[in-house]
């Protein structure tokens, strides 16, 4: 158990939501902000937190710089991961500028590579760039800080026709999955739910004193496209095969998204770049916070065929 306060923001996104319930479960004071777009979005996640115990949910707009003043009163640990709703460098300026005015102690910060910063060649991918922007501003005050970078989400599959993640169902009833990552090469993958939230405890149970200004690539395992196929197979019994081709929308997204896979298209596509850059390895350091992890095959047998059900899909019947 700890006295301590811990700040979360976007509390009812996928990092955030896995960081609080560690945390609250823990003995943590949590402090979870939501906009109230959010809050709305994701109902469920809120209602839930409403109901947990060391849990004081905050919602309204990170534009306003009176609630960012108040939300680290008192706070001696943050997970911040900004999200683009309104200016997001502006807001994550602001945050880190209120985390060091109100002494937090250790700020953890969700951030990502700019590619377009190696000299490579490789192009910058807008919504990964805002926060390396961010990442770089913590570094210039003087915050102490940790940042965490993510690797794919397990849960962004989906037999809904999204893109760069979708399982489509095929009539037979198997699932094929386009995407333009080379079908051999590993990529980096994070149950996000499951597994964020211990390994943020666990980074902050170590301190600064071991990850001060540290950049952690949190993925538990590395597989190619094919392997991801194969273990969605064992899982589910159906066949599942990988096509490498284009990204394709089917579906309305807004225009900044359209961007970042245009970019990302061309960046795993074309130049095979490694998806953290060249100076980040994984799964080490995060098997190293938290080895209670839940792999792919497992989240397609356990965890899938619910998310699928809670959007109305009825294969698994």
């Amino acid at each position: 158990m700890t006295n301590k306060t811990l700040v979360i923001v976007n509390t009812t996104g996928r990092q955030g939501a896995s960081v609080a319930r560690v945390a609250a479960a823990l003995g943590y004071h949590v402090r979870a902000h939501v906009t109230t777009k959010l809050s709305e979005k994701d109902g469920a996640v809120a209602k839930e937190l409403r109901e947990m115990d060391n849990i004081e949910l905050i919602e309204g707009s990170l534009e306003d710089s009176s609630l960012v003043s108040r939300l680290f009163v008192g706070a001696q640990r943050a997970f911040i991961n900004t999200i683009s709703w309104g200016d997001e460098a502006a807001i994550g300026r602001s945050l880190a500028d209120a985390a060091k005015k109100a002494g937090v102690q250790h700020y953890i910060y969700s951030s990502m590579p700019d590619h377009g910063a190696f000299g490579q060649g490789w192009p910058t991918l807008p919504l990964w760039s805002v926060k390396f922007t961010v990442e770089n501003y913590i570094r210039q005050i003087g915050l102490p800080a940790t940042f965490v970078y993510m690797g794919i989400y397990n849960n962004n599959f989906t037999s809904l026709p999204y893109p760069l993640f979708c399982m489509k169902l095929l009539p037979g009833g198997g699932f094929e999955w386009t995407a333009p990552f080379h079908p051999d090469k590993p990529i980096p993958w994070l149950d996000a739910e499951h597994d964020v939230g211990p390994a943020v405890l666990q980074v902050f149970k170590d301190g600064l004193r071991k990850w001060s200004g540290s950049r952690i690539a949190l993925a538990y395992e590395l597989l190619s496209p094919r392997q991801v196929c194969n273990a969605f197979s064992r899982a589910l019994s159906r066949p599942c095969r990988y096509v490498r081709g284009p990204i394709t929308i089917e579906v309305p997204i807004p225009s900044g998204y359209r961007t970042q896979l245009e970019g990302l298209e061309k960046l795993f596509g074309k130049h095979e770049a490694p998806y953290f850059g060249p100076d980040i390895d994984a799964p080490d350091e995060a098997l190293g916070l938290w080895e209670g992890y839940r792999g792919m095959e497992e989240y397609a047998r356990e965890v899938f065929p619910l998310e699928e059900a809670a959007n109305g899909m009825t294969w698994m019947q």
